[in-house]
């Protein structure tokens, strides 16, 4: 268990407010009133001093006035009396049910009109809430209100890993931390300490998003590391990433040790790479004024101050091991630099081999008895769409061959994932599969090769313009992808109610804004970080579409707030996964030697752990197979105990399960297609690359050509 703190990435240098004592000497008396050293087991006075929260905030946040950092120490008190509360009373009691009536009760002190508190806990929040929320607007009380939730509630995450004795995989555990670890949370306050709210319709972009993630990943391994003795070796804790390292890689300590801090660096350089890449991009697409983007800037800046502050407050507070090895200030270390360019030094086109490993499938297909009828629909509709004609602006290219419209077998694939459904309905899954792997091919093809980010944003523009929420369309199809999205959005429309038209509407947005994320890294050179790979590799797989497609066939679904549960949360995020990296696997060849792409798993963790192919590929399957373990243990233990605990009645279990079976469904049918469709065996790769086609002219002034192409007859 012994081990030796890394060679963290230290970019940013830490500064300290100079209103440390006044914030100690508050927090003190405020934190004897709320009643926290009522019970010497928990905390006392002298816990407080040497824990020092006084001296983290202070570092955290170095600019704020002495107000602003006593309120914001009064929080981290109440935080992490809040954390050692929940250790004492439910974590070593394993008191599950007594501890989900005490997580419940902490959401009413959120709200206007709170009952009386009967715990340091509630006393603590009710003050505090009162003297925060006046300040900020109601957008970001609600935001703050969610994230302050999930980290009350997800501490019944960890609550069930203890009791189970399960340690997470590195997807799940990353997930599940942001929540209960906080972070997030840290980011809010963030917001109210330097006084820069986001501006609310920027609030959910990607940009923002992944800033505030890679913040918040970066605070928990960090975290992680210094914690790992007091919390796995000293408390019996299960969620410790260190741990979760041992237990995935087969690895000691040390090396699990080395693998956290890696992640961290990687988180920080996105971090970096988003400020100075996605951020201009964003105040110009979204005309952000400048007073705006200075708050956002200032909110950056804030989250780069706690980065620095809370990596100095561990090296300080007795609340953690000390490192053997011993930091300056500031630290960039040839490592640090070297694994930043590794991301941008992928060579195109490169040869890759890859054997398939055995790959673990618990499920078994059912096939939909109209499958042959499917299949000559799906193949006219293609020919009818223009799948095999030539590209816009370039009438002796194409795609994909007469050829490949059959023997793709799009209809196998929609067999196995609707299995139940009638003729039309299987024959319009077939269809949409179909386009969504047209349009896959069409964006780094057309847009990618060439470097035509803009062109891709205007495409993107016109096909939002094809899916009216009043079914009314106004724009007309131009090509074959917006011929075959005007038509499927036409008949699918048709089907749904206001409500799940919008919610389908959005599952095509997000795969279509997640192409442009693609074509931007190809145009960079760029090798993806593994966290943002994988949480927008579900994007980019259209697993969002393909699942609401699935729920459209289900003859009773699940009540919507059931969807926004950890348990189908979970099972849901799983297969996504499961899909999304088998993909990569069978499509590693002909992503990476055939199509000069860089968006694979397999490439991805290569380049991540700097290691063979082959070791590549052992990870993702590992990954790929910890995904659908998981999947089964939450379906078949977490699931049924949710349902319980909610009183669900027949019906509603009833609907739940045939949910599972239809994730079942998809993750069986998907492997067998992968095995048997004629997308990815190397024999047919090179038969399509000796006919390979060019997309016309390319460089410094030819993306004008490609643009117009797009655009209707007659338009400007």
């Amino acid at each position: 268990m012994a081990y030796e703190l890394p060679d963290f990435y230290l970019p940013y240098p830490p500064r300290l407010n100079p209103h440390l004592e006044t914030a100690r000497a508050h927090t003190r008396a405020w934190a004897a009133r709320m009643g926290f050293f009522d019970d010497p087991d928990i905390w006392g006075p002298a816990d407080l001093e040497a824990h020092d929260y006084g001296l983290m905030c202070a570092y955290a946040h170095p600019d704020c006035p002495a107000q602003e950092l006593d309120l914001v120490t009064d929080w981290y008190v109440w935080v992490f009396f809040f954390d050692d509360h929940f250790l004492h009373a439910f974590k070593r009691t394993k008191d599950l049910k007594g501890a989900q009536a005490y997580l419940d009760r902490i959401d009413l002190f959120m709200a206007d009109d709170p009952p009386e508190p009967t715990n340091p806990v509630e006393l603590g929040l009710k003050d505090l809430w009162a003297r925060t929320v006046p300040a900020m607007t109601d957008g970001w009380r609600r935001r703050f209100v969610t994230v302050t939730r999930d980290l009350t509630q997800e501490s019944m995450w960890e609550l069930f890993h203890i009791d189970s004795g399960l340690v997470s995989n590195p997807i799940e555990y990353i997930e599940a931390r942001r929540k209960v670890g906080g972070a997030p949370w840290s980011a809010c306050l963030v917001e109210h300490a330097v006084a820069a709210e986001l501006p609310a319709r920027l609030a959910s972009t990607r940009p923002i998003r992944v800033l505030t993630e890679t913040f918040a990943d970066a605070v928990h391994l960090r975290n992680d590391l210094f914690s790992y003795q007091r919390e796995v070796v000293a408390e019996g804790e299960l969620s410790n990433s260190v741990l979760v390292c041992e237990n995935f890689f087969g690895c000691d300590t040390q090396r699990g040790v080395e693998i956290t801090n890696d992640m961290i660096t990687s988180r920080l350089h996105q971090f970096e790479h988003t400020t100075l890449t996605e951020l201009p991009a964003l105040f110009a697409e979204h005309a952000v004024a400048p007073h705006e983007q200075e708050r956002v800037l200032r909110y950056v800046k804030g989250l780069q101050d706690w980065q620095a502050g809370g990596h100095a407050w561990h090296l300080a507070s007795s609340r953690y091991t000390k490192a053997r090895r011993e930091h300056g200030p500031l630290n960039v270390s040839p490592a640090h630099v070297k694994s930043g360019l590794r991301n941008f030094s992928h060579r195109p086109y490169t040869e890759t081999t890859v054997r398939l490993p055995q790959i673990y499938m618990p499920f078994t297909v059912r096939d939909n008895p109209h499958l042959e009828q499917a299949r000559a629909n799906g193949v006219r509709w293609c020919r009818e769409m223009g799948f095999g004609d030539g590209l816009p602006g370039l009438p002796s290219t194409a795609l994909w061959s007469e050829r490949q419209l059959t023997s793709f077998d799009f209809a196998l694939c929609a067999s196995g994932l609707a299995p139940d459904a009638c003729a039309e309905a299987l024959d319009r899954a077939t269809h949409w599969l179909a386009w969504g792997t047209y349009a896959d091919d069409y964006y780094p093809q057309v847009f990618g090769a060439s470097h035509d980010l803009t062109g891709a944003k205007l495409s993107n523009r016109r096909l939002r313009e094809l899916m009216p929420l009043d079914r009314l369309p106004l724009t007309p199809a131009v090509n074959a992808v917006e011929r075959g999205l005007a038509d499927l959005w036409a008949r699918t429309a048709a089907l749904l109610c206001e409500e799940d038209r919008r919610a389908f509407r959005r599952s095509v947005e997000v795969m279509l804004d997640s192409w442009e994320w693609e074509i931007a890294n190809l145009i960079q050179n760029r090798v993806p970080d593994p966290v943002d790979y994988l949480e927008m590799r579900r994007l980019t797989f259209g697993t969002d579409l393909t699942f609401n497609l699935a729920l459209i066939h289900l003859p009773r679904r699940p009540p919507n707030e059931l969807f926004r549960t950890r348990e189908l949360l979970a099972l849901a995020n799983a297969a996504a996964d499961f899909g999304a990296l088998l993909n990569d696997l069978f499509s590693c060849q002909k992503e990476i030697q055939f199509e000069g792409d860089l968006h694979n798993a397999v490439l991805v963790m290569r380049n991540f752990f700097d290691c063979d192919l082959d070791g590549a590929v052992t990870i993702v399957n590992k990954l790929l197979t910890a995904r659908i373990t998981q999947f089964e243990h939450v379906a078949g233990t977490d699931l049924p105990a949710m349902l319980d605990a909610r009183g669900a009645d027949d019906e509603t279990r009833g609907a739940v399960a045939l949910y599972v079976t239809g994730l079942q469904d998809w993750m069986a049918s998907v492997m067998r297609w992968h095995a048997q469709t004629t997308r990815y065996p190397e024999t047919e790769l090179r038969r399509r690359s000796a006919v390979r086609w060019t997309q016309g002219p390319t460089g410094l002034g030819t993306a004008v050509r490609r643009i117009h192409s797009l655009l209707p007859m007659g338009a400007p």
